[in-house]
């Protein structure tokens, strides 16, 4: 799409969040926005089901409550995007940069974090159900009562010391009966790191 046409239709979109009549609803369903200038755009609630976004600039972003299902976003910038509540089932994020994004309450699940920079990422409370987070960092994420992903898309996640800290003690906490469990629970040394878990003493020490 020319960024022309594309910027006419996020002028109109704005239009439309300010409940404007001459706005209108972006409709960018399977749209060709590949290397598509997005900066700042205010894509609120915006229709981009399926859309191609390779490479797509969306730097600083709003895309809260946008429906990017099954949207191609490898290696697309998303830095400090405002992805808060994005429908982002299925979506293909592979080199993805998400660095500083808001990505609380998101709908993650399927989608394709392969590779995904999420350094310092906002991922409070989102859906991460059957994501692929091979190889990507998550330094200094934030995954706070988000449902980590159990299968093998999760192994090899580059996290700083708080989140391994953080996997851990959930890991531990849980009631084993199995002997050689409860050995390694009690070791002084795996005591000593698990109980560094930062939301201690809102959680009990192990």
């Amino acid at each position: 799409m020319e960024q022309v046409k594309l910027d006419k239709i996020v002028k109109l979109h704005s239009l439309w969040l300010a409940n404007d009549s001459k706005g209108k609803q972006a409709n960018l369903r399977n749209a060709d926005l590949q290397y598509a200038d997005l900066q700042y755009a205010d894509l609120r609630n915006a229709d981009l089901l399926n859309a191609d976004l390779l490479n797509a600039n969306l730097r600083r972003a709003d895309l809260q409550s946008a429906d990017l299902r099954s949207a191609d976003l490898q290696r697309a910038n998303l830095q400090r995007a405002n992805l808060q509540y994005a429908n982002l089932q299925r979506a293909d994020l592979r080199n993805a940069d998400l660095r500083n994004a808001d990505l609380q309450y998101a709908n993650l699940q399927y989608a394709n974090l392969r590779r995904a920079d999420l350094r310092s990422a906002d991922l409070r409370n989102a859906d991460l159900q059957r994501a692929n987070l091979r190889s990507a960092d998550l330094q200094g994420a934030n995954l706070d009562f988000s449902s980590w992903p159990l299968w093998c898309g999760s192994l090899n996640v580059k996290v700083d010391e708080r989140i391994a800290i953080q996997l851990l003690y959930h890991a531990l906490a849980v009631n084993c009966d199995s002997k050689a469990f409860n050995k390694i629970k009690k070791l002084k040394s795996v005591k000593n790191l698990v109980n560094k878990f930062r939301r201690i003493p809102e959680v009990p020490e192990l």
